[in-house]
């Protein structure tokens, strides 16, 4: 579940810095100078969009090897490792995908991630929790479930859609407050605070809003990365694997920054499962079965 959440809030993280910077060297000024010309407007938040999405993307295997603590397998110490490292390049060559970096990381919960700019220079890691809990057939069908995302360019998806839900944040938030300033509160001389304001609040309700089509594709490619692992490993083992998981829903999670990258996706109900990375086990499970 660990790929999403990272790569979002970085996303968010970095999108906030650019903002503040345009505002700071005066684009804001300019666009209110210019009577917020559509035009103008719209690739001013294409900009500012696309160039936080994709330095996130950038940023994601570095990021996600500095909050994990993952360690690179550089060279196999032990059999597990040993097995670890030609599994994934099995898979690889199988999907047809450059061999990733293989690492592990120590955490109690269950869990794999995959992330990477690169379909052929990507970071496949499992935790120390799942070595313990699953076994090999298990584990090999979550490394197929991984190295899916990875062929799958999930990724680079994620980013454009990223780009496009931020572009339009930013460029509805200000035409929100160009407007809110200028027929509520008359203000007729460049951007009032009202116009700050309300820009702000209008960039959080509709980021949040945006966020949920994030994680409907997150959703969805969730169920595109189960078939894949059963292809790669076989039906029989995905299903395990996913029940394994269903066992260990109770354990402790990646931390939210890292939620959405990983296997093992959250427990929502009502209004949450709209802001879930990963659809509910007995989901992904059934539709491994329907597929039969």
């Amino acid at each position: 579940m660990k790929r999403i959440v990272l790569f979002v809030l970085t996303n968010l993280a970095v999108l906030l810095v650019l903002s503040i910077a345009m505002r700071l060297f005066g684009f804001d000024y300019y666009l209110a100078r210019q009577g917020m010309n559509p035009g103008a407007m719209l690739i001013f938040a294409a900009v500012i969009g696309f160039g936080g999405a994709f330095i996130s993307l950038f940023m994601s295997k570095w990021s996600a090897k500095r909050m994990t603590g993952a360690q690179v397998i550089t060279q196999p110490a032990n059999a597990a490792e040993q097995w670890l490292v030609e599994t994934v390049r099995r898979q690889a060559e199988a999907a047809g995908i450059g061999m990733p970096e293989v690492a592990i990381y120590d955490a109690p919960d269950v869990n794999a991630f995959a992330t990477g700019a690169n379909r052929n220079s990507a970071l496949v890691a499992v935790s120390t929790g799942l070595l313990r809990a699953m076994d090999r057939d298990e584990a090999e069908a979550v490394l197929g479930h991984e190295i899916t995302h990875v062929a799958n360019g999930d990724m680079v998806t994620l980013t454009l859609i990223q780009g496009v839900v931020n572009t339009f944040v930013i460029f509805l938030s200000r035409v929100i407050g160009h407007t809110v300033d200028r027929a509520v509160f008359k203000n007729d001389r460049g951007n009032g605070v009202a116009f700050w304001v309300t820009t702000i609040v209008a960039e959080l309700v509709l980021g949040i809003l945006a966020s949920m089509i994030v994680m409907w594709f997150s959703r969805q490619r969730e169920f595109r990365a189960d078939a894949g692992g059963a292809r790669l490993a076989g039906r029989q083992k995905m299903i395990a694997a996913l029940q394994r998981l269903q066992m260990n829903a109770g354990q402790p999670h990646l931390q939210d920054q890292l939620a959405a990258f990983g296997i093992a996706g959250g427990i929502g109900h009502g209004l949450k499962k709209l802001f879930m990375s990963h659809p509910p086990l007995e989901e992904r499970i059934a539709a491994l079965r329907g597929s039969e």
